[in-house]
């Protein structure tokens, strides 16, 4: 029998995402989230993500800024950005509230697995830096947490935000029908085998589809685990063995030379290739091999970046800015209400008033 291939066009995944982000950019009259990118190395992928997102943004009617900085100035320039008070304009008018800055995004690596002196590496400690509302990657711990102990939620109000190339992953196995799209149960009764566990990719893709139900071999170059919702445990099962039983196959090896063979994978599998090489091999003569593929899902990563951005603009952004658009708005009626004549004193106490009023509309939504 032939081969088989159905190849996914992932610029349809992520054109429907952007679609909704640029109704959410929308939401405010005057008023843009910010993304604010630090590339502080000559990696030329980080580069390029770098034009990625930019494009992405300018496109999608967001503010992006790049900041090229050295790897030794970078904590302190995230601290500025952390400490970044958020809505810039020019006067106060409605029409003034330009920008605001949102996310904060760190083009990685910087350091490398260089050791910090407060423990881990240098690039873990530079993502538990960056301050949960403007964590466009979900990477540091906050939502680290969350996502291994599968909460969903930063509170009551707030959902957690998951990192952004696992979520393009679950979104591709939506669009191919391998994952439903329900909480907690979308991935029920699937094996999944990922080939990688950086604490960017390969671990949380795996915790988010054992979260969803599936059971998940995380292989990497010399152990695998088997995960299950909350579980991570050694297994006998080679890695070959796993790939074989796997539903869904994930390749993440950041080498050239990593192949995997099609006549490895079982009849109907999904693969998707997150490596920046093709980790899958050939078709060779007398393969029998029919299945998915999703051979990049780079596009797909920006669309989850700004859906991530556009999460946190409205969670912890808009209500503000809303409130600032509102109040505007009414003093300006007001100073045509009460005309040039009205005193100081009065002007004063009637918009302590309105400012009082506004703020518990705004605490009681």
């Amino acid at each position: 029998m032939p081969v088989s291939v159905n190849k996914i066009d992932t610029s349809v995944v992520a054109e429907t995402l952007r679609q909704q982000i640029r109704e959410d950019v929308a939401i405010v009259p005057g008023a843009r989230p910010r993304l604010v990118g630090f590339l502080a190395n000559k990696d030329p992928a980080a580069r390029k993500y770098a034009e990625w997102t930019g494009r992405a943004c300018t496109k999608d009617g967001i503010d992006y800024v790049l900041k090229e900085v050295e790897a030794c100035d970078l904590e302190g320039a995230l601290k500025e950005a952390n400490e970044d008070a958020g809505v810039h304009g020019r006067g106060g008018a409605p029409d003034s509230l330009v920008d605001l800055h949102t996310g904060i995004l760190i083009y990685y690596p910087v350091f490398g697995a260089e050791p910090s002196f407060y423990g881990g590496s240098m690039d873990d400690q530079l993502r538990d830096n960056i301050e949960p509302t403007k964590d466009v990657e979900g990477l540091c711990k906050k939502y680290r947490d969350n996502l291994y102990r599968n909460v969903r939620r930063v509170d009551k109000w707030r959902r957690s935000v998951v990192p952004c190339t696992p979520l393009a992953v679950v979104k591709c196995l939506e669009h191919c029908g391998q994952h439903t799209g329900a909480k907690d149960s979308g991935m029920a009764g699937k094996v999944v085998a990922v080939v990688n566990r950086s604490e960017v990719v390969g671990r949380p893709l795996a915790a988010m589809l054992a979260n969803d139900g599936a059971t998940v071999y995380s292989i990497d170059i010399d152990s695998i685990y088997v995960m299950e919702r909350g579980r991570m445990t050694r297994t006998d099962v080679t890695p070959d063995d796993a790939i074989k039983a796997a539903d869904v196959v994930v390749l993440g090896v950041p080498s050239p030379q990593y192949k995997l063979p099609v006549a490895t994978l079982k009849k109907g599998a999904v693969v998707v290739n997150v490596s920046g090489f093709k980790n899958l091999g050939d078709a060779q003569e007398g393969d029998d091999a029919d299945y998915t593929y999703i051979p990049l899902v780079g596009r797909v990563t920006v669309a989850c970046l700004e859906r991530n951005l556009l999460t946190l603009y409205k969670q912890y952004h808009v209500g503000k800015i809303s409130l600032r658009y509102r109040l505007a708005e009414e003093v300006s009626k007001l100073g045509d209400v009460l005309g040039d004549e009205a005193s100081a004193t009065k002007r004063h106490y009637v918009l302590a008033g309105l400012g009082v009023a506004l703020l518990y509309a705004f605490l009681k939504r």
